[in-house]
């Protein structure tokens, strides 16, 4: 029988690492065959890091396969799973409107869209009922949508904790099957106890959101797996993966500010070494990952977060590894959605239409 991993050095508090174990046993039946694939290679690759002799596990030009991923396999990408986040495209949305936007990427071959707002800005006022009548006619689903966590100071504010009935109400109109924050679990400061009551509050918006057939999930940025300022040996993203129900709360990694924080975060304070491995997370529990941003950096060590943002295809985040270890979890080349983004693209259609380009011409290296 396969055994849950050992929780990382990073987070040696004792009751942390029995609920960590506990929700890692409910996936290690799905990730136990993905979690092979990175064999004994995978401890060698994050000690390296930690020293910061490699680029990390996840990056890099390949393995083995011509360096870029192209060959005669099975597509990487599986089918009528690739979207892309409408924030990296706002000032289409803004200027040309969603109907234009979602012609162009029908286009180019996206199958979803994940939404960052209802309005189009100067394009002028829509309804959700036209939004979703927009989505399906130009063949795309809405997978999902980024909304605020909370507003402590405006109680009408358009987020989880000030109106999560309105919130919950929209996506259900949109007939999404997600409903999610990018914000992170920060309402209560950077402390163990204030992030246990983050994960509270992210349990009751998803057992709302269960009610309604809908998933709630939280997107990270690179922050997530810093240390708690009460306890600098405890990671707080391994905090809020023990404190959320795994039925409940569900996470949609981003996979460049993952590889970010592999960078900034992989030692303490005190400067002893805390490595981890972003793809590690994701095979111990595949199934709390329904969702991904594809997101790509050239790696760069001079900067803060040892990445420069990139087209994704540009960059050296090895999507073709990432995306078939994922494939082969439980279900797992049916039971996620990759979603393409880019905070500032230089042009954002032809980022798309280039970031769809790179993702469907990937194949899987042959065994």
């Amino acid at each position: 029988m396969t055994r849950a991993r050992r929780i990382s050095p990073a987070t040696p508090d004792p009751e942390l690492t029995q609920k960590l174990s506990r929700r890692n046993m409910l996936g290690v039946a799905a990730g136990a065959t993905a979690a092979a694939l990175l064999g004994a290679t995978a401890p060698q690759a994050a000690a390296a890091e930690a020293t910061g002799s490699t680029h990390g596990p996840g990056a890099g030009q390949g393995d083995g396969q011509g360096g870029d991923g192209h060959g005669k396999g099975r597509p990487v990408l599986p089918p009528g799973r690739l979207g892309i986040q409408l924030y990296s495209l706002r000032d289409k949305v803004a200027t040309l409107g969603f109907a234009a936007v979602f012609a162009e990427l029908s286009k180019y071959g996206y199958d979803e869209v994940e939404f960052a707002g209802y309005s189009q800005g100067s394009a002028g006022p829509i309804t959700l009922a036209e939004l979703k009548k927009l989505t399906r006619e130009n063949g795309l689903r809405g997978i999902g949508s980024h909304v605020g966590y909370y507003n402590d100071g405006d109680p009408n504010a358009y987020t989880f904790a000030q109106n999560l009935d309105k919130v919950l109400d929209d996506a259900q109109a949109l007939g999404l099957p997600h409903i999610g924050t990018a914000s992170g679990p920060w309402r209560y400061g950077a402390t163990v106890d204030g992030w246990k009551r983050c994960a509270e509050e992210f349990n009751q918006y998803g057992a709302a959101a269960k009610k309604r057939g809908m998933k709630f999930y939280q997107h990270n940025h690179a922050e997530e797996f810093s240390f708690a300022t009460d306890r600098p040996n405890v990671r707080l993203y391994d905090v809020l993966l023990a404190e959320t129900d795994p039925d409940l709360v569900h996470l949609e990694m981003d996979v460049y500010w993952a590889y970010a924080a592999q960078f900034r975060f992989s030692r303490r304070a005190d400067g002893t070494p805390a490595p981890f491995d972003p793809l590690r997370y994701v095979l111990d529990q595949p199934h709390r990952y329904p969702l991904f941003h594809v997101k790509d950096g050239e790696r760069d060590d001079s900067v803060r977060d040892g990445y420069r943002m990139a087209d994704v295809g540009d960059g050296d985040i090895d999507y073709r590894r990432f995306i078939s270890a994922v494939n082969r979890t439980h279900h797992g080349y049916r039971s996620h959605h990759w979603q393409a983004e880019h905070d500032n693209p230089v042009e954002s259609f032809a980022f798309a239409r280039k970031s769809s380009a790179h993702l469907h011409s990937l194949r899987e290296k042959h065994r």
